[in-house]
């Protein structure tokens, strides 16, 4: 394969201008704005312990761990005695009914989170938990129970018993980061890590209402990627999520971390490096970069590489702590954003301690293609204060929402071509630990941002966890 070429004259400074950043806004489009509406408590003893600088029940890499579908939300977490739990609710409604899908949280890793998927083709709810590098435990419901939640009772009966394969599909014995995401024509796929940090690879399992598949493995971890300061020989590539838009394609954002620290400038940094992007428009079977051309077939020999050319869209070295796993979303015509964070050069050259550096001085951007197909960057005005993830979405009017640690919220604008970053919520009362999990598909059916919080404890002490909902312009 070819020596990536990095896609810098497509990217536009850190600051641009409404001009050159037109999205499909009309003048008469309100601008963003968040009205809280009201906090339920879905546990008030969770489990609570720090690891990885993050909660089991809180990553935001953590693909629906909360979500909304035909009229109910859905939520999953663990409780004080380690129980995997799911709960539903009336969508808006105060209550939440919780039951235990028969497994236990075996280790205090905060990787080990549970993720959840809806097959639309046969109406079941699909769990999968527990896993950082290891086997993982699946759960799915009886077929029918998400189509008909007002007829059919919520009590343990409606799940399969806990299996560590999906219905006899072995994947792999090194399993990580669980995302569920349903296809538009009704199937259900699973993207997850094979491997370890480092040196790893994505993959892809479908079902389609009958059995799984294992699609395979789409890129890889091989290949030779070079900084000012050492190279590196294997990596894995992170995603920043995996989503179709509404025309059917399939999104995903990602950054590389490599394995050899020889990439850094200091070894108290993280290795991860430049933000990439690629899209498939056949379901995951096929990969594209920016330009459109081929770069990786799922299951077949030719897998996405650092090597590869197109990749790119923002580059940046391995000195600069930039975080992995972060967020993305797509808007109304179907065009990708995404929210990056790293330590900004004005601050340094080097990171040299990665959470307190990124705490003290990391920023989050805004990276999106406009309508011209050009990608553009803006850096939201707002301190991190923090080493976690922000999450974002896009309203209705293509308004962005940036959810950083601890719950507070940042809106612009689609009109100014998003240069108008401000708070709109500073996470007063929530006490909330950090990173947040938030409903993504929530804001499509009642134009509402709801996510999940713990606050904060010390220790292992439990604490309350809660969901809490803000409307959006209507």
């Amino acid at each position: 394969m070819r020596r990536r070429t990095l896609l810098a004259a497509a990217i536009a400074g850190a600051v641009v201008t409404p001009a050159i950043a037109s999205g499909t806004a009309r003048a008469a489009d309100p601008g963003p704005s968040v009205t809280r509406t009201g906090t339920t408590t879905l546990d008030s003893q969770a489990i609570f312990f720090v690891s990885y600088d993050g909660l089991v029940n809180n990553n935001a890499f953590q693909k629906n761990g909360l979500l909304t579908y035909k009229g109910y939300q859905y939520a999953v977490w663990y409780t004080a005695d380690r129980n995997a739990v799911v709960g539903r609710r009336v969508l808006g409604g105060s209550t939440w009914s919780t039951v235990k899908v028969g497994h236990t949280l075996k280790v205090n890793d905060s990787h080990n989170v549970i993720s959840m998927g809806v097959s639309k083709v046969d109406g079941r709810l699909h769990l999968n938990m527990d896993s950082h590098s290891d086997g993982f435990t699946y759960v799915k419901s009886v077929a029918g129970l998400m189509d008909n939640p007002a007829g059919l009772s919520w009590d343990s009966s409606r799940f399969g018993a806990p299996q560590s394969t999906l219905d006899g599909l072995a994947l792999t014995s090194q399993f990580t980061y669980p995302q569920f995401v349903s296809t538009p024509d009704g199937k259900l796929q699973l993207s997850y890590r094979v491997a370890v940090s480092g040196n790893g690879r994505n993959a892809l399992a479908e079902y389609d209402g009958t059995k799984w598949t294992n699609l395979g493995e789409w890129s890889a971890s091989t290949g030779t990627y070079t900084s000012e300061h050492g190279s590196s020989t294997a990596r894995n590539m992170y995603l920043h999520g995996i989503d179709y838009d509404r025309n059917g394609r399939l999104h995903s954002f990602f950054t590389w971390r490599e394995q050899n620290g020889a990439v850094m400038c200091s070894g108290g940094g993280i290795t991860n490096h430049d933000t990439g992007y690629v899209y498939s428009d056949d379901r995951g079977r096929t990969w594209r970069n920016n330009a459109g051309t081929v770069v990786g077939v799922t299951g077949g020999s030719d897998k996405v590489s650092v090597t590869d050319a197109g990749l790119v869209i923002d580059p940046l070295n391995p000195d600069h702590s930039l975080m992995n796993q972060e967020s993305q979303f797509t808007d109304s015509a179907g065009r990708p954003h995404a929210i990056i964070s790293y330590v900004p050069g004005r601050f340094g050259q080097c990171t040299t301690n990665y959470v307190a550096d990124r705490t003290a001085n990391g920023r989050a951007f805004h990276v999106r293609k406009n309508a011209s197909g050009s990608w553009q960057k803006t850096e939201i005005p707002v301190p991190l204060n923090s080493s976690q993830r922000t999450k974002l979405i896009l309203d209705k009017y293509d308004n962005a929402y940036a959810v950083f640690p601890f719950g507070r919220i940042a809106g612009a604008s689609a009109a100014s071509g998003y240069t108008d970053w401000r708070i709109l919520f500073d996470g007063s009362g929530l006490n909330a630990f950090g990173e947040v999990v938030i409903d993504e598909t929530r804001v499509a059916q009642d134009g509402v941002l709801s996510f999940m919080y713990q606050e904060k404890s010390s220790g292992t002490t439990p604490s309350a966890l809660h969901v809490t909902d803000f409307r959006l312009p209507a």
